[in-house]
Formats: C-alpha cells, sequence, structure tokens
C-alpha cells in the first residue's frame, strides 16, 4: 500500500517580463511512490528541482509555479486525497498540519522573533483544532516538547534566546504535533555543526519511528541519507534519474550521476584527490536533448544526446534511467 504516488508529475515556472516568455522545467515528468513507515530521501545538487517538487507534494503551488501535467495522490487514513485539486479551504483545514506537515530550512522560517515558543504552538493548535481548556493544552503541549527531548521551559524563550539545534528541535516539534501521516524535512540540518546535526537526524528518526509515520527527508548531503533514509531517490535537472534502498544506492549505483554524489564524499583516511565534475547543471529553460546529463556525463554515447532515457526496472526496488545501463544489460543478456 502507499501514503503517494506521484506520477507523470510536471511543474514549471512560467514568466514573462519585456514582453519575453520563459519556461522553467523544474519538475519534468517525475514519478515516485511513498510507503507508510519509511524515511525516503531525495537528494541532488542545487537547482536540481528538489525544493519544487515538494512544494507540489506539500500543495503549495502559487504562481509563477504551475503543474501542467501528472498527478499526486494521497491514501490517507480518511481516504484519497488528490492535493492537486483540494481547495484551499480543505488543504488549510484536513490537510496541511494534520497530515502532511512541513520542517523548513532554517527554524527562523516558522519561528516569530518576537513572540513566545508557546505563542506559535497556540497559533497552530488555534488554527486548526481550537482551545477548549487552556490547562490541557499547556500540559499536552509541555509533555510533546518533553518527549522530543526539550525542557518545557523552552515554551517561554524567545527564539533567539535559543541556540541554533534547540530551534530546529522545537520546529520538528511544532511539525509533529497532531501526529501527520506525512513529515517533509526540507534540508533539515543546514546551517547546524555536525554534532548538532546528529542529535536533529536522530531526533526525526526515533519520531518516525515511534509514530510509524514517513519522512521525505530532502537533502543535497548524501552522507545524512546513508545515515537515516531508506530509501533514496536521486534527482538531476527536474528529473529523478536513480531510485533504489539506501543500501543498494551507496554499494551499487548504476547512474553516472549517482556515482559521482558518493565518489564526493569524504573518508577517513584517504588522500586521495577528489575530481570535480565538469561542467554545471543545465539551464532549465533550455536544457540539452536527451539525458540532460550527458554534458557533464564521462559515460556517454551518442545516443545520451538525442534520446531521453526511460526509467529501467534492475530489481530489489532499483531503478535507473540510464542508456549505458540498458546498453550493458542487453550485452550480458546476450541480445543484440
Amino acid at each position: 500500500m502507499s501514503l503517494l504516488q506521484v506520477q507523470g508529475l510536471k511543474a514549471y515556472y512560467k514568466t514573462e517580463m519585456y514582453g519575453i516568455s520563459r519556461t522553467v522545467r523544474a519538475v519534468d515528468d517525475v514519478s515516485l511512490e511513498l510507503r507508510p513507515n519509511e524515511i525516503y530521501g531525495v537528494a541532488g545538487e542545487s537547482s536540481c528541482g528538489k525544493t519544487t517538487l515538494i512544494k507540489v507534494i506539500s500543495g503549495t503551488v502559487k504562481p509563477p509555479l504551475k503543474v501542467h501535467g501528472g498527478s499526486v495522490e494521497y491514501q490517507f487514513k480518511s481516504g484519497k486525497v488528490d492535493i492537486l485539486k483540494v481547495s484551499g479551504e480543505e488543504l488549510q483545514k484536513n490537510v496541511r498540519w494534520k497530515e502532511i506537515s512541513y520542517v523548513m530550512q532554517g527554524s527562523m522560517s516558522v519561528l516569530n522573533p518576537v513572540r513566545k515558543v508557546i505563542k506559535t504552538f497556540e497559533d497552530i493548535i488555534t488554527t486548526h483544532e481550537g482551545i477548549r481548556n487552556r490547562g490541557e493544552f499547556l500540559s499536552r503541549i509541555k509533555e510533546h516538547v518533553k518527549l522530543l527531548g526539550l525542557p518545557p521551559d523552552v515554551l517561554n524563550s524567545y527564539p533567539h534566546e535559543l541556540s541554533g539545534g534547540m530551534r530546529q528541535r522545537v520546529a520538528i516539534a511544532l511539525a509533529t504535533v497532531f501526529n501527520p501521516s506525512l513529515i517533509i524535512a526540507d534540508e533539515p540540518t543546514t546551517a547546524l555543526d555536525v554534532v548538532v546535526q546528529r542529535g536533529v537526524l536522530q531526533l526525526l528518526k526515533e519520531i518516525q519511528g515511534a509514530s510509524r509515520n514517513t519522512v521525505l527527508l530532502v537533502t543535497h548531503d548524501m552522507a545524512v541519507h546513508a545515515n537515516v533514509a531508506d530509501r533514496v531517490a536521486i534527482m538531476y535537472a527536474g528529473r529523478i534519474v536513480e531510485e533504489a534502498p539506501t543500501e543498494i544506492i551507496f554499494r551499487r549505483p548504476s547512474h553516472p550521476y549517482t556515482s559521482h554524489l558518493i565518489d564526493s564524499l569524504p573518508v577517513i583516511g584517504d588522500k586521495s584527490v577528489k575530481n570535480a565534475l565538469k561542467g554545471s547543471p543545465p539551464n532549465l529553460a533550455n536544457p540539452p536533448q536527451g539525458c540532460r546529463f550527458h554534458p557533464r556525463c564521462p559515460r556517454a554515447i551518442d545516443i545520451c544526446g538525442t534520446q531521453i532515457p526511460g526509467m529501467r526496472d534492475l530489481g530489489g526496488g532499483h531503478r535507473t534511467a540510464c542508456h549505458r545501463v540498458s546498453e550493458e544489460k542487453t550485452t550480458k543478456e546476450g541480445r543484440p
């Protein structure tokens, strides 16, 4: 059973300035599945479409972003929901925070710098559920933050009085207060030192394990995915180029881009020079024909520049979009 099915999603930014129209194909024909009770990672360098993907998945589509095709369907306990067809009122009342919550990049994006933390909890509870008894509300929130390893007195603090790690834990506490089906974590460890990063990631993993919900973890840091994700999808230039269980993607990456991301990770004791990938990501307003990675790919062949590679199932939940993989598999099978 799936919690979320994304099929053939196309989400573009369309702008017009000084009589010139421009279309940026930020998410271009993406399909994926999220299952209940898992941590699903999405990786890729900046401007590959990760943030746009989660905007659509969370139902936060505002101009100039527009969905041009595909479907985004959830199977919640309350029934099936097509996030692209739900009204804004329904999203606000029954989906956001209750079914889908969002841990944003940078805790100060959700915390009001001139209001105490308890007031932010109060705003969220009041908007989505209402507060009938002040004493019960305070008791509930204190118990909630305590379970997340935060002292109750953090509720009476202003955001600037807390460390970066504490603020990010508060952001996670806000995102989990209704025990949603899906928690979207967008670069949750950005600007945190490695020790604090570990604590925040461990907290996310503990929450997911205890609540048995699903976490969509979006980060360019492959080391983070290696530590917490169950499955990982690799995005490049608006498309998913590889997806597999975490162990497989790190032990047997099949796409050249995935191999580069993994090879770029530092290894203790390894003093060899890391070779940078040549070139830069393509302009998604005018992407290259064929495989979008082929101008930078060290293994590219003629077909890569003319035909878009289809997603090939390699077995065991491993799929990849690469002409060379198809060519090598055909050769091994003895076919012409």
